[in-house]
């Protein structure tokens, strides 16, 4: 009898294995090899898009690389995410469990986690007008005003899904950002950039010549031939921009190419020195 109900079920074994047994490990199979190439796919266009940047004489990234590389990104993780799902769905109707009967408990289970949940959504709907709406891409400068942090998050954009933004800041950190607490975005690398200069002089020096220095230091940076092709126009010098009784700041802008601003600024602060100290006239402190 012992052997009869033993033999019973290991043909039941055999046939479920050979059913719904061999379904269940196809379907696990599939969503891993789909999800190795669709990783492999994202990868391929992702490393295209830069091989491009890298090939071109561009020295920045366009907005609409910057914009297709984050989109590449965000499809592969909404494409996974639902495949696991069904893939999940079709393995518990194999395993014998009603997907419609699961509609009642999961509506309970649904209004339990809702509000621990809200946060979820509400990343993922941030980032979903983040990306159509274009505001930041792949290699973006960023600074990223968050709900509840005293300090701003700084950095290049590393990565971008519909749940979270990632930056790598230049200490070398990685933060990490959820979409739904972004606050504030500035974009520091955006079709272009402004470098600006602040020249701090005694407040007996004479402005006329100091800024005579200033305009002779912006058009020899805009002939040289390094920093030229990263200035779009000739620095300016916009005059006297704030004034105490011992200092006075004497303000100077570039406009320069996106994320170029912070190389521009420090090559024209070594210039605008150099040429003071030249002519005798000391930089206050």
């Amino acid at each position: 009898m012992v052997a009869v109900i033993a033999a019973a079920s290991a043909a039941d074994s055999t046939a479920w294995l050979r059913s719904s047994g061999l379904e269940i490990v196809l379907l696990i199979l599939g969503a891993m090899l789909f999800s190795r190439f669709a990783t492999f796919v994202r990868d391929r266009v992702t490393s295209k898009i830069d091989a491009g940047f890298r090939s071109s004489d561009a020295l920045v990234r366009t907005e609409a690389a910057k914009h297709r590389h984050a989109l590449a990104q965000v499809l592969t993780w909404v494409v996974l995410t639902i495949v696991y799902v069904l893939v999940g769905m079709e393995v518990l109707q194999r395993l014998g469990f009603q997907v419609t009967g699961l509609v009642a408990p999961a509506a309970v289970l649904g209004a339990a986690l809702g509000f621990g949940a809200q946060r979820i959504v509400q990343d993922i709907l941030a980032g979903f007008f983040l990306i159509t709406e274009r505001q930041y891409g792949f290699g973006d400068v960023v600074r990223i005003a968050v709900t509840g942090a005293a300090e701003v998050a700084e950095g290049t954009v590393e990565d971008v899904t519909l749940r979270i933004t990632t930056l790598r800041n230049a200490d070398g950190e990685v933060i990490t950002v959820p979409n739904g607490q972004i606050v504030k975005v500035t974009n520091l690398s955006k079709d272009w950039a402004r470098a600006a200069i602040d020249v701090p002089v005694a407040a007996s020096a004479d402005i006329t010549r100091v800024n005579e220095i200033l305009h002779k230091v912006g058009a020899e940076a805009f002939r040289d031939r390094r920093l030229e092709p990263l200035l779009l126009d000739e620095p300016t010098v916009m005059g006297v921009d704030d004034l105490t009784m011992d200092q006075m700041n004497i303000r100077m802008v570039a406009r320069t190419l996106p994320g170029k601003q912070f190389e521009v600024g420090r090559e024209l602060r070594v210039r605008v020195a150099a040429a003071l100290r030249r002519e005798g006239i000391s930089e206050t402190t």
